[in-house]
């Protein structure tokens, strides 16, 4: 059974969308099934992953809508083991159109139900807003990332997406977890940025994830030429940064990877170079490195 996990934050540039396909590339570099729904009525994901924005495409609005089945809308990219179900601009539409609609928080949830057994990751790219579509990926998830910038005003607003996070335990979603928050846009050298560290880390403790991710030029330009970072520069700290959170994001759940060694140490082998980047051989460098280079 696949663990489908929601990256929201109501706030916006806060590196979500970034987060989303560089992470759902990573476990796909990792030789594990994954697939990244794109739930944003901006599809900043379907852009970023090289596909235009094509209204006559099945897409998550259709998902939503119960036009078509989620095994309509797969779309295969260029990294082996990632699928894409797009979104277009349609999607704000669904707001009001599923508002008197039946079991209408649990759309996404029985949309992608049959495609639990044959991804080992699901990502949900939510849209910087508490609405119906963000509550469809919550309820359908089994845990959310939530990405933060290192600044004080990224600390504004994160009480209301928690207490909306309690309220859909109490009533939709019970299992629902915190899988994680995950630093963005991350200069480290800076006294603010570890003040905000501090914070966290002792208000969220260990779900503060380990790893933070840089402002890295890299990383801003790959969306830019449809590309996930690790397919860009594969090298660079923005891939990186990804790569260890991809790694430890698949080890806090070792047992559900158990009959998966390839995806648990984040090592494959064998696996040919896509579209001329040496992809997995970056994933095992950079894995088995102890530090990230800050020099890069």
């Amino acid at each position: 059974m696949g663990r489908v996990i929601a990256v929201a934050n109501q706030k916006g540039g806060v590196g979500k969308t970034t987060t989303a396909i560089n992470l759902a590339a990573s476990f796909a570099a990792a030789e594990v099934n994954t697939l990244l729904i794109d739930c944003d009525p901006q599809s900043n994901a379907t852009s970023g992953l090289g596909f235009v924005k094509d209204p006559e495409r099945i897409s998550s609005y259709h998902l939503l809508m119960g036009a078509a089945s989620a095994d309509e809308a797969l779309l295969t990219t260029e990294l082996e083991q990632l699928w894409l179900i797009p979104a277009h601009k349609n999607l704000i539409g669904a707001n009001l159109e599923l508002v008197d609609a039946e079991r209408r928080e649990f759309r996404m949830r029985d949309a992608i139900a049959s495609l639990r057994e044959r991804f080992q990751f699901i990502v949900l790219d939510c849209p910087p807003a508490l609405d119906l579509l963000t509550l469809n990926a919550l309820v359908a998830a089994d845990a959310v990332l939530i990405p933060m910038q290192g600044e004080y005003f990224a600390l504004e607003g994160i009480s209301e997406l928690l207490d909306t996070l309690e309220r859909i335990r109490a009533a939709l979603n019970p299992e629902l977890a915190i899988e994680g928050v995950v630093l963005t846009m991350f200069d480290d050298r800076t006294n603010l940025a570890q003040q905000v560290k501090n914070e966290l880390k002792n208000y969220f403790g260990e779900k503060l994830c380990q790893t933070t991710v840089p402002r890295n030029i890299r990383l801003a330009e790959a969306p830019s030429h449809g590309k996930a970072a690790l397919v860009y520069d594969p090298r660079s700290r923005g891939a990186e940064s990804y790569i260890r959170l991809a790694k430890e994001i698949i080890e806090r759940q070792p047992a559900a990877f158990s009959s998966q060694p390839s995806a648990v140490s984040l090592t494959p082998e064998g696996t040919e170079e896509r579209g001329g980047e040496a992809v997995p051989e970056a994933v095992e460098e950079v894995a088995a490195a102890p530090e990230m280079d800050k020099t890069a």
